[in-house]
């Protein structure tokens, strides 16, 4: 048994999912609220649900903050968010927030039931906009970072061999090349960088600054 609650301000919305779930096979909806706050309030005393649809657009608390403080208290409960809104903004923050889904609201109800299904087996369901904005987003992102590294191709295979722990050696074992053209090299990453030692490289590296 799927165990489902909503936060949506619209009560007919609201009603209409949570009626359409109660009728499915495997599917229980007993959680329904018009507000965060009103959630918060209820689910301190009762059972949590395994699944929780959320808009974002609420009055109080907004959705995002309301994931947040959700899955801080409650790190088990998978949010799907259910909005209008479609901008990048909103369904990265979202997602940083916690959200394990984002699907539009004019999704049709048995795809919100597959959607809670697909994330009851471990997926992230996302309306095929949603996705797109998701895709393309990442894409752009690995494009900034390969115009804004000032490192060139060899510099970045030494600093991967840094953050595999590698020795001078073996980076001049795995590259093909002499240990003092690997030294010639780290120290134009140093400089390149503004760093000092090795760990620095290796820090900014695992971050993604490089």
């Amino acid at each position: 048994m799927i165990l489902v609650g909503i936060i949506e301000d619209d009560e007919q919305i609201r009603k209409g999912v949570q009626t359409f779930l109660n009728r499915q096979e495997n599917f229980a909806c007993e959680w329904s609220f018009g507000s965060v706050e009103e959630f918060l309030k209820y689910i301190a005393s009762g059972n949590m649900p395994n699944v929780l649809i959320m808009d974002l657009g609420l009055p109080g608390m907004s959705g995002i903050e309301g994931i947040k403080i959700i899955k801080e208290k409650y790190s088990d409960v998978d949010i799907i968010v259910f909005s209008v809104y479609n901008d990048s903004k909103r369904i990265f923050d979202s997602l940083c927030a916690g959200a394990t889904g984002y699907l539009l609201k004019n999704t049709p109800l048995e795809e919100i039931k597959e959607g809670i299904e697909l994330l009851s087996k471990g997926g992230s369901p996302m309306s095929p906009q949603i996705a797109r904005k998701v895709i393309e987003f990442f894409g752009q992102n690995n494009k900034k970072k390969e115009q804004q590294s000032p490192l060139s191709a060899k510099e970045k295979e030494i600093v991967i061999g840094l953050v595999d722990g590698l020795s001078y050696k073996l980076i001049a074992d795995r590259m093909d090349i002499s240990i003092e053209t690997v030294r010639f090299h780290i120290k134009n990453i140093y400089r390149k960088l503004h760093v000092h030692g090795k760990a620095e490289v290796i820090s900014k590296s695992l971050r993604g600054e490089i």
